[in-house]
C-alpha cells in the first residue's frame, strides 16, 4: 500500500463517520425547531386567554365592549380609554402571530383561525373606528393585513345572536 492509498481510505473512513454525526446534527436541529414552534404557539395560546379574560370576568366591561363593536365614536372619553388599551392588546397579539406565521412558528392552519377571528371582529363599525385612530401604533406590514380584511368589507355576524341592540349607552 502507498501513500495515496491510505489518505484516501483515511478521507473515506473520514466520510463514513461523519455521516452519522450530521444526521444527527440534522435531527437536533429538527428536534429543536418543532420544540420552538411549539413554545411559541403555547406562549400565544397563553396571551390570548390572559386577554379574552376581560370579556368574561367582568360584565361591566363586556357590555362597554359590545357597544364599543356597533360605534367606537359615541362611547364616552373613558369608555374610549378602556376599549382602545384592550383593542390595543388584541392587535398587538395578533400582530405577533401574524409575525409568528411568517416566521414559520404558527402553522398556516392556526393563521387561518387566526385571520378568522379577526375578519369577525374587523367587520364591525367600532372596531373599524378604532382602527382608523390607532393603526399607526402597529406595523405599516401589518396594517396591511388588517386593511386588506377591512377591504373585504364583510358582514358583521360574530355577535348577530346576542340582540347588541339591547344594550344602552349606560349598561
Amino acid at each position: 500500500m502507498n501513500w495515496e492509498m491510505l489518505a484516501a481510505i483515511g478521507q473515506l473512513a473520514a466520510v463514513i463517520v461523519g455521516i452519522p454525526s450530521l444526521i444527527y446534527l440534522a435531527m437536533q436541529i429538527r428536534d429543536q425547531t418543532r420544540e420552538r414552534r411549539q413554545s411559541a404557539v403555547n406562549e400565544l395560546t397563553v396571551q390570548w386567554g390572559d386577554l379574552t379574560r376581560a370579556l368574561h370576568e367582568n360584565a361591566e366591561f363586556t357590555a362597554l365592549y359590545l357597544r364599543g363593536l356597533q360605534s367606537f365614536n359615541d362611547l364616552d372619553p373613558v369608555s374610549k380609554l378602556r376599549l382602545s388599551a384592550f383593542l390595543n392588546r388584541f392587535f398587538k397579539n395578533w400582530q405577533a402571530m401574524y409575525f409568528s406565521r411568517c416566521d414559520g412558528l404558527l402553522s398556516e392552519s392556526l393563521w387561518d383561525e387566526v385571520e378568522r377571528t379577526m375578519s369577525d371582529i374587523l367587520a364591525y363599525p367600532g372596531t373599524r373606528q378604532w382602527w382608523e385612530t390607532r393603526k399607526h401604533w402597529l406595523t405599516e406590514e401589518f396594517g396591511g393585513v388588517v386593511d386588506t380584511i377591512i377591504a373585504r368589507n364583510d358582514a358583521p355576524k360574530a355577535y348577530s345572536s346576542y340582540r347588541l341592540e339591547t344594550l344602552t349607552t349606560n349598561n
